[in-house]
């Protein structure tokens, strides 16, 4: 131990670890990308696309492709200049080899090649091939095609010319993530969707072709917009009712660090929501900054000026910033040369110029359009003056309940059952519909963490109403004095009595209903309670299944299915077309496919579609058709063709088995929490040791609010078309 001791205390340079460069990245790859889950797997794809960007912004490229390939790597090629592959003086080596092997080596340092750029600390492009299983990059640049590989960060194949090119330039970069850095393990067609299209609608005029050629999938879309963040507007906007045009001023001003350029398009509609999406060269400014807070200040300068100067806006009306946003989507963009981030997240904009040049140019702008548009700056006036008399009754309603206990912890809801604990970290609070389910969870619960709200009827859809008929239900004040963390301009994070809030509702049509009211409330009026990952999802258990004295339970159809497939095939001989008797495995995976075209064939024929048909015309269209056909094709696989499914031979095999796993077992269907006594309540869905929920996450705010207002808002048509086009994709519906 003394030897031990001894060693331990002799620290000197030797006991010093250098790791240089590419072993750095590996050694602490959260440092450079966030995490190494799916965010981080995906920013893998954003680093490389951003260089393409940086060179769309310096003038140089105007196409930009992006394909998952069929093998899981992805690759994105571009039509810029192409990164140089001449001797570094320094380095001695090609420049590319510099650029995707040592971190803070680029282009972006001395302005004179991107005056501004997605990524000003040079670790993106290096970063990605230290964390990649391979790199292969190819550049056209003075009349020749250069190619070299890397392997985790490291050169494997050096630079060589293998082509000619012609006038072409540019750089094609195809990359394989290291799994054995990365717990996930496939690119996601919507998640880099979504950032795509946004890179497209930032800077306008540039084409993003996306492919997916992994798998059966081949999704494909090209993402091209002349009227930029203008249509971006549009595009947020498109299930909202307008109540102005789209409304875009830009300017530019020399700053501290050179030339700031902003850009600004925002439109009034009929909600009651606000959304503000800000950018800074391109990246999502998540948490706001200079840039908005000059927005802000602009507009509501601009209203209260315009407003008073024309009557419309009277000494009484105690109008704030706030009211003025009601309603309103806004874009703000901005390109900086030498971005300052702060916040949490670093995504937070702190250059304060910017602040001013902003407010600047939408203060100047804004006064000539309401000027010019008197009938819009009306309008908007007239929203305003609204919003500010519902707010003003809010507050009275605030104030009402506050002299009564209510809203600040003094009195809490009648349908609460607190627990005792009160440190907030081990505490969770469990949502319930009505009284027979709020029964059940507060005999079963652990009265020391967990609490029960039962919440009577369905709750208000918030997406439909102002800031006063919100306070006026019972229920969402039931809701906001059980949270205790207050409510609009009173809010505050960190008087949260749980860090735990689980909405558990039924598994049918209602439940989902309810399951998603509480939703929308949560992300419409409580969104950090979200953003802070304390908002779970409860799944109870469909089936309860008992085999000698002995009781399981089944959370999904699918799951019970390959409960009883298993069962069944344990003294079952599954046959092949020419009588031979397959293999364990290969009959389970075979009978599993069967179950999913019994699955798919039924939903389609529950929704007025001739399975038979969809299934064999290769004219019919949608994701139903397409669902079967894939399905089919696999079947194939086993010498089988549609026919025989259609024909009842593959079908009544599929029951045989089912059958014989039935045998010996007591089935039986919960229709609703209330059904479940205590004590299996607790057990399935609440007990921390054995219980399944899912935690909410915003992953993608634009997707999120466009859903929310397509689902939950007054626009009838949007949400038929999408009921309509989707009605083949619904998988868990209770008829």
């Amino acid at each position: 131990m003394a030897g031990e001791e001894a060693n331990a205390g002799n620290y000197n340079a030797e006991n010093i670890q250098v790791l240089e460069g590419m072993e750095a990245v590996r050694k602490r790859p959260a440092m450079y990308i966030g995490d190494t889950g799916e965010r981080g797997y995906h920013h893998l794809v954003y680093e490389v696309v951003d260089n393409s960007i940086d060179e769309a912004l310096a003038g140089y490229c105007s196409m930009i492709d992006v394909v998952i390939n069929s093998d899981g790597s992805l690759t994105v090629q571009d039509n810029g200049r192409g990164i140089p592959v001449d001797m570094h003086p320094t380095q001695h080596r090609p420049a590319i080899e510099v650029v995707l092997t040592i971190l803070h080596a680029g282009g972006k340092f001395d302005g004179s090649n991107y005056k501004v750029s997605g990524g000003l600390h040079g670790v993106g492009v290096s970063c990605v091939n230290a964390l990649s299983d391979w790199m292969k990059v190819e550049v056209k640049r003075g009349g020749k095609i250069h190619h070299i590989e890397f392997s985790r960060g490291h050169v494997t194949k050096p630079l060589e010319v293998v082509g000619e090119c012609g006038d072409e330039t540019g750089t094609k970069v195809t990359f394989f993530p290291d799994h054995t850095i990365f717990t996930c393990r496939a690119f996601k067609w919507e998640t880099l969707c979504a950032r795509l299209r946004e890179l497209a609608f930032l800077n306008r005029g540039v084409t993003i072709h996306f492919r997916d050629d992994e798998g059966d999938a081949h999704h494909e879309e090209t993402f091209h917009y002349e009227g930029g963040i203008d249509q971006f507007v549009e595009y947020l906007n498109a299930n909202k009712k307008p109540l102005s045009p789209v409304i875009h001023f830009e300017g530019e001003k020399e700053g501290s660090t050179g030339m700031v350029q902003a850009e600004v398009s925002f439109q009034y509609t009929e909600s009651y929501t606000t959304l503000e999406q800000t950018y800074c060269n391109n990246i999502h400014t998540i948490e706001g900054g200079t840039h908005l807070s000059g927005f802000r200040r602009a507009l509501t300068a601009t209203i209260n000026k315009y407003g008073t100067e024309n009557k419309l806006i009277k000494e009484k009306d105690k109008v704030a910033g706030e009211d003025m946003r009601e309603g309103l989507t806004v874009i703000v963009s901005v390109k900086v040369p030498q971005p300052q981030f702060e916040g949490q997240t670093k995504t937070k904009l702190g250059n304060g110029e910017v602040d001013g040049i902003v407010a600047g140019i939408v203060s100047d702008k804004l006064m000539t359009f309401f000027e010019e548009n008197p009938a819009v700056a009306k309008v908007v006036i007239e929203k305003t003056l609204l919003a500010c008399r519902a707010r003003e009754a809010a507050r009275a309603a605030r104030e009402s309940t506050r002299r009564k206990g209510v809203m600040d912890g003094l009195s809490l809801p009648g349908k609460l059952r607190d627990c005792s604990e009160r440190d907030p970290s081990k505490t969770e609070l469990f949502l319930v519909e009505g009284d027979s389910a709020g029964g059940s969870a507060q005999t079963g619960r652990d009265r020391a963490t967990q609490a029960i709200l039962a919440l009577r009827g369905k709750v208000l859809n918030v997406e439909k109403a102002r800031v006063d008929r919100v306070l006026a239900n019972q229920e969402i004040r039931s809701l906001i004095t059980a949270i205790g963390c207050g409510f609009a301009d009173e809010w505050d994070i960190s008087k949260a009595r749980y860090h735990k809030i689980v909405i558990m509702t039924d598994a049918d049509v209602d439940g989902a209903h309810i399951r998603t009211l509480l939703l929308t409330f949560f992300y419409r009026k409580m969104p950090e309670l979200i953003e802070k990952g304390y908002v779970y999802l409860a799944q109870p258990p469909l089936y309860k299944v008992e085999r000698k004295k002995k009781t399981e339970y089944v959370l999904t159809d699918g799951d019970l299915t390959s409960k009883l497939l298993t069962l069944g095939l344990d003294d079952f001989d599954v046959h092949d077309k020419d009588g031979q008797t397959m293999p364990k495995d290969k009959a389970r995976d075979f009978l599993t496919l069967l179950a999913e075209i019994e699955a798919t064939c039924k939903m389609v024929e529950e929704r007025g579609f001739d399975a038979a048909v969809l299934a064999n015309d290769t004219a019919q269209q949608g994701s139903g058709a397409s669902m079967l056909r894939k399905e089919f094709s696999s079947l194939s696989g086993y010498g089988y063709t549609p026919d025989d499914w259609f024909g009842g031979t593959l079908s009544k095999l599929l029951d045989d088995v089912r059958a014989h796993g039935k045998q010996g077992l007591s089935i039986s269907r919960f229709k609703g929490l209330g059904e479940m006594n205590a004590d299996e309540l607790f057990d399935t869905t609440m007990n921390p040791e054995k219980r399944h929920m899912l935690r909410v996450r915003m992953e993608d705010a634009v997707a999120a609010d466009r859903m929310f207002t397509l689902l939950m808002g007054d626009e009838v048509e949007p949400r038929r078309k999408f009921i309509e086009d989707n009605a083949l994709n619904v998988r868990n519906l209770d008829f």
